[in-house]
């Protein structure tokens, strides 16, 4: 990994969707209490779950992600254009995890919905908007969300690395006790995943960066200037604990992520892995990323190394 190199961010998107959706409700093109059933009269229980639901993961909606043929489709078939409203169509076929607003669950079908919606209010693909209101605004030029037909990484990039196929870590990261082992004595061989097209990952996880346009994106997501004050402070309010019974672990909340005192994202997709975080406290950035994802234990590679660098940076540990 060399610090300019181009790599897939994985979930950090989803930042970058939610901050356009953040501008049409800044625009007042729509509310964050707007039931999602005013745009999508298809989504199960929408007259309930709100924009900001969506926003927060808490919609109860299941995650198109999990589900086996979409694996079995991405393994054989890694070249496959996946088209946003198939994507979410698995989605809703799903049975809810919860009522709306009654838990928190990590569904991508809510990041596709809402980018369909920035689509809808808009009047342009998704692609046009996150360029003009995101990418183009900071000066992002090594950045891009990529049409859905599009596989291609800039030069210069990584190869990115996967020892799972996706069906085998489709309900867990962790492979088996002999996979791992083999792993670790070099037995068994990472595949490469590079080229895989990311289409099915799009709103929620389809972004390219580098270390440089991550950075200086970050610190202009936690510090404000892509949205007016009082949204930016309603935006970095609404983080909450993931899980209630540990206030202090990591919070969500509208497409942003917090860690300690750090807010940010981290993005993961088979092959790459990456922790983008920002400190307002004490003007701190750290950005992380790996050519490999998942690692053979289940953990992901760059929060790990976040961790740790952080622990260092703040006298905490590892």
């Amino acid at each position: 990994m060399r610090i300019e190199d181009h790599v897939r961010i994985g979930s950090v998107t989803k930042t970058w969707t939610g901050t356009v959706v953040l501008q049409l409700v800044d625009e007042g093109l729509l509310r964050l209490d707007d039931p999602v059933a005013k745009y999508r009269p298809d989504v199960p229980n929408g007259q309930d779950i709100t924009i900001e639901q969506l926003l927060t993961m808490r919609s109860g909606l299941g995650n198109y992600t999990t589900s086996p043929e979409l694996s079995a489709t991405m393994d054989t078939a890694p070249g496959t254009v996946f088209a946003p409203e198939d994507l979410i169509a698995i989605g809703l076929a799903m049975p809810p995890e919860f009522p709306p607003g009654e838990g928190f669950y990590y569904s991508n079908t809510n990041t596709a919905l809402l980018g369909r919606i920035v689509e809808q209010l808009t009047g342009g693909p998704l692609e046009t908007e996150i360029q003009r209101r995101v990418l183009d605004r900071l000066g992002l030029a090594g950045s891009s969300f990529p049409a859905t037909t599009s596989a291609a990484l800039p030069a210069p990039h990584p190869q990115g690395y996967s020892y799972g196929t996706n069906v085998e870590t489709a309900e867990s990261n962790v492979l088996s006790p002999e996979k791992q082992a083999a792993a670790r004595d070099g037995t068994l061989a990472p595949l490469d995943v590079t080229d895989s097209n990311p289409s099915w990952a799009w709103a929620a996880g389809a972004g390219i960066s580098t270390t440089g346009d991550l950075t200086r994106f970050v610190e202009a997501l936690v510090g404000g200037e892509l949205l007016g004050p009082a949204l930016q402070k309603v935006r970095l309010d609404s983080v909450r604990p993931i899980d209630p019974a540990a206030p202090d672990g990591p919070g969500y909340g509208l497409a942003l992520a917090r860690f300690g005192p750090f807010y940010g994202h981290t993005g993961e997709l088979p092959g790459f892995n990456t922790f983008a975080g920002y400190d307002p406290g004490r003007g701190t950035t750290v950005v992380v990323w790996t050519s490999l994802a998942p690692s053979p234990d289940g953990r992901d590679p760059a929060a790990e190394m976040a961790r740790t660098i952080i622990g260092e940076l703040y006298g905490t540990g590892s």
